[in-house]
């Protein structure tokens, strides 16, 4: 008998899991993938994890800093996670599955971050559609390591789902039915837990990108904290999920009511006359010559700041050029950040003040998925004749990514893949200093006869300023009645001497172009004031002030537009300077280009609301656009007259088209320069 009762309880069936233990295992393998997915993100020697934000952080963080992101990305995964949970009606399938998703995304993320230090992109899954042949090439050295160690611990989780599975008496099945009528119950929760879930995940995807929506808000109370200047700590920070869904679906304008192919023909139509009325009156063509861009770093007048008192004059050789070319100061959407913006207004004839407030970075959240991306580089022909150079890091907004769709041939940087040349420092600033950056830019130009467009980012006065100078002459003090901070005060001392510097270095640079025989035109700015004026900035009396920065266009010996100064110059701002520099060059133009000259002889500069805080990643600004006229005072946008209404509604529907709408302007020859 004893026998016989050992034999039963041998045979008898193994006991199922309770519920409560799948509710456990669920949040635990869930808690598993999302470690797998920051792993990808981090485990790499190229990741600065110097931030309390990122690596262990991304968790402890929750009780350091009451941010629960993590949380968030368990919810969103824990969606997908209970989708294949329902879909599978098996828990020890859908969870090796679900962890092999994980596994993969967080493999390719640690390549595509070796190799090009950037986070997987939304529009890196069109890449996989079109040229899915060449993934391979695209793996890094050592790559198989990675891989095997991938296979490894997927094989582990496996191992362990497997046992698990063997002495679960349930098998993992979720739902289990002894009639038919309760199997259609079953069957009925099944597609209900698979639909209501992922509709709300396609719901959430499609918002999380637009401020103010119920998603975004969502994100900001768990504490999302928006990092698009680097899309990889951008990653670290909030996640690869979160981050990635973020851009996946940006609100770039609003659809312009009579927006349509009819409506855009007359557009084009209407600035192809004007282009020919200015090209019947302008000899020069525009590609006939070299034109360099130089977004110089920060670069403004410390002497212009309200409530500042300097004991030197920062600029003085800028100041004597500014007097003798086209000149004057350049409205900034940024201050103390938002560098790419004004780079891309000023690559693209594209104005931040027409895009909706949630696409706060068209490098990362929009040009990554354009079809079609004009720049004024591509007047210059083939690739060949488009060069960057940046000293700093190629992976910043992107930047190595777009350039290539902009048309460059060739992105010079610190980090690659073509290596700049002439990487200087001086003091102890940690940046390149510009004199290098100009001898870099100098070597591309001797390199060639012909013309080009070079487009040069420095980055010697970027923040923050630590007293990097030895022998620093220049001081600076407060006229409110209260004294600049210790801080502040050796911030602002330090740019003083920074500005100075590329001041001497800039001549150089001039004095360098005049010596080279073939045509060349500068257009230098500032791209934004340094953030270091919190005093001056707590005032919002100040606003205008604090975003105007300096710019010229310059013209060499070689030109037959040296010594030019045209009209209506005083102001502008970064999307107009295509038409400026047609304008200073006497050269003829596409209808695009003489659609930005009427514009900037009815608005002199427009940028969206600006504010004195330090670039914000969230949104632009909500308000009226900022719009100056040419004596720079504002414009109200309901004192236009019929002319410049026109303009700033055909501004709207160009740019809409261009960016997010069907590009009917492409095939109508609206970027075109005219035929010779």
């Amino acid at each position: 008998m004893e026998n016989q009762e050992a034999e039963i309880t041998l045979k008898s069936p193994r006991k199922p899991f309770p519920g409560w233990l799948y509710g456990i295992l669920f949040v635990v393998f869930d808690a598993i993938g999302v470690g797998v997915l920051e792993w990808g993100v981090t485990a790499t020697s190229r990741v600065k994890l110097s931030s309390p934000t990122i690596g262990w952080g991304f968790v402890t963080k929750m009780w350091t800093d009451l941010n629960f992101v993590a949380v968030l990305n368990l919810l969103i995964c824990g969606i997908v996670y209970l989708i294949l949970l329902m879909i599978c009606n098996r828990f020890w399938v859908a969870t090796p599955i679900y962890l092999a998703i994980a596994i993969i995304i967080a493999v390719i993320e640690h390549f595509k971050i070796v190799i090009r230090y950037e986070a997987v992109l939304p529009s890196d899954l069109s890449f996989l559609k079109s040229d899915t042949g060449n993934l391979m090439s695209f793996m890094p050295a050592g790559a198989h390591w990675v891989i095997l160690g991938a296979a490894a611990g997927f094989l582990v989780l496996l191992g362990l789902c497997l046992y698990l599975n063997r002495i679960d008496g349930r098998h993992g099945r979720m739902f289990r039915s002894s009639d038919r009528r309760t199997g259609l119950v079953n069957a009925s929760a099944r597609i209900l837990l698979v639909i209501l879930p992922a509709g709300f995940l396609g719901a959430y995807a499609m918002q999380a990108g637009t401020v103010g929506s119920w998603a975004n808000n969502f994100n900001l109370a768990m504490g999302d904290q928006v990092s698009m200047w680097d899309s990889v700590y951008d990653a670290q920070r909030n996640g690869p999920i979160v981050s990635f869904l973020r851009q996946l679906n940006p609100k770039v304008m609003e659809k312009p009511a009579d927006y349509s192919e009819a409506t855009m023909k007359k557009v084009a139509e209407r600035y192809s006359k004007d282009a020919d009325t200015i090209n019947a009156k302008r000899s020069a063509n525009l590609n006939d010559s070299t034109v360099v861009y130089i977004l110089s770093e920060s670069f403004s007048d410390p002497s212009r700041v309200p409530g500042l008192k300097v004991n030197k004059d920062s600029m003085p050789n800028i100041r004597k050029i500014k007097e003798h070319t086209t000149s004057g100061y350049m409205l900034s959407s940024g201050y103390g950040g938002g560098t790419a913006n004004l780079e891309y207004m000023g690559l693209t004839g594209m104005s931040m003040a027409n895009f909706d407030s949630s696409l706060s970075s068209p490098y990362q959240q929009l040009v990554p998925g354009q079809h079609w991306t004009p720049t004024i580089n591509q007047l210059w022909g083939a690739p060949k004749n488009s060069i960057g150079v940046h000293p700093y890091e190629s992976s910043m907004y992107s930047r190595a990514t777009n350039y290539k769709k902009f048309g460059f041939s060739h992105f010079y940087t610190l980090t690659g893949p073509d290596i700049i040349s002439h990487q200087d420092k001086l003091g102890t600033s940690p940046y390149v200093s510009d004199a290098s950056a100009y001898e870099s830019t100098l070597e591309e130009l001797r390199k060639t006869k012909g013309s080009q467009f070079i487009q040069l980012i420095t980055m010697q006065n970027h923040m923050p300023y630590h007293d990097w100078y030895p022998n620093n002459e220049f001081t600076a003090e407060s006229t409110t009645g209260t004294p600049l901070g210790k801080n502040e005060k050796e911030s602002i001392q330090t740019y003083q001497k920074g500005a100075a510097i590329t001041d001497k270095e800039t001549e150089k640079f001039l004095n360098q172009l005049d010596k080279i025989d073939k045509p060349i035109t500068v257009v230098f700015y500032g791209d934004h004031l340094p953030g270091i004026y919190s005093t001056a900035s707590e005032d919002e009396n100040n606003s205008l002030a604090l975003h105007l920065t300096d710019y010229f266009i310059w013209s060499n010996k070689a030109s037959s537009s040296q010594g030019n100064k045209v009209e209506n110059s005083e102001y502008t701002s970064p999307e107009l300077l295509h038409a400026q520099a047609a304008e200073h060059m006497n050269a003829k133009v596409s209808p695009f280009i003489a659609f930005l000259t009427e514009m900037h002889g009815k608005i002199s500069a427009m940028e969206p609301p600006v504010v004195n805080k330090i670039q914000g990643w969230q949104r632009i600004p909500e308000g009226q656009s900022l719009y100056l006229n040419a004596s720079g005072k504002p414009m109200v946008e309901s004192d236009f007259d019929k002319e410049t209404q026109q303009l700033v509604d055909d501004y709207k529907l160009i740019q809409y088209d261009i960016t997010a709408g069907s590009n009917y302007l492409k095939d109508l020859g609206f970027m075109d320069l005219p035929k010779r």
